[in-house]
């Protein structure tokens, strides 16, 4: 009520900030997912009479099934309330990330954001060797032959990474389709072995390739949007109290210490 009043007459956008490596990237540190973050989207589109909802997307990344998730409720809260959304890469918009911007209406980027990545990748490490090195049996006991696909202390079989790379092409084909009906006629014809190789460019070629609309920041896109009169009311979701403590209990450091070490290396891949 306050703030209806106050801003009264005054065009209004709602701004989310999604931030940070999507999915599950440790036992306190939950990341980017519909599970956190539904409740403050909803929030934003909830609020009346807006112009439009800029979101800020600074993502490498992550969990292929959470980025559709919030893709989808984006477009399907933009579709209901009929608002404008509004897409802004900051330092990182790819893979995933990418596909939370390709939720906008329209996006926009920094010159030197990273923006792309368009494919799907899976990464592990094989032990098999180092526990032959330190005398450890490995013994796997499964119902069903495919149980133990990919175990890391086991040798590759090439009828596992076969059936990897089948779901890995399903899954690009999805991403792919979904960034052709976002971006549609922006997209050059004859354009897909560049675009959807899993290559990633700064900002400004970006927009030479159609993956984004334009270069600018949130607040000077929406201000020659909606003009300097504009107010900003944003829906940024807090870190608890208890996440925080338990994340900084000693008890859990080695954990946290491995999981900082996976979140910086899908970072460091875009050089952050």
């Amino acid at each position: 009520m306050i703030f209806d009043m106050f801003f009264k007459n005054k065009p209004v956008v709602a701004h989310i900030r999604l931030s940070g490596v999507i999915g599950n990237v440790g036992r306190f540190q939950q990341g980017l997912s519909y599970a956190s973050h539904h409740e403050i989207i909803k929030k934003a589109f909830s609020l009346k009479k807006i112009k439009a909802v800029a979101i800020s997307i600074n993502s490498p990344g992550g969990s292929p099934v959470q980025s559709h998730l919030l893709y989808s409720l984006i477009r399907k809260l933009a579709d209901e309330k009929k608002v404008k959304v509004i897409t802004f890469a900051e330092d990182v918009a790819a893979s995933g990330g990418y596909m939370l911007a390709c939720a906008g209406d329209e996006i926009y980027a920094n010159a030197s954001s990273i923006v792309g990545s368009i494919g799907v990748i899976y990464s592990g490490f094989g032990f098999q060797d180092l526990i032959k090195k330190a005398g450890v049996e490995r013994r796997v006991h499964t119902a069903g032959k495919s149980k133990s696909i990919l175990d890391p202390f086991m040798e590759e079989k090439p009828e596992d990474i076969q059936k990897l790379k089948a779901i890995q092409e399903d899954l690009h084909k999805e991403f792919i389709q979904l960034v052709k009906n976002s971006r549609k006629e922006k997209i050059k014809p004859g354009s897909d072995d560049l675009l959807f190789n899993g290559e990633f460019w700064a900002g400004s070629r970006a927009k030479e390739h159609g993956l984004i609309d334009g270069i600018g920041n949130a607040f000077q896109v929406l201000e020659d949007q909606f003009g300097k009169e504009i107010k900003i009311k944003n829906f940024e979701k807090q870190e608890g109290w208890l996440k925080k403590k338990l994340s900084s209990s000693m008890s859990d450091a080695a954990s946290s210490m491995l999981s900082e070490l996976e979140t910086r290396s899908i970072w460091n891949k875009f050089g952050l």
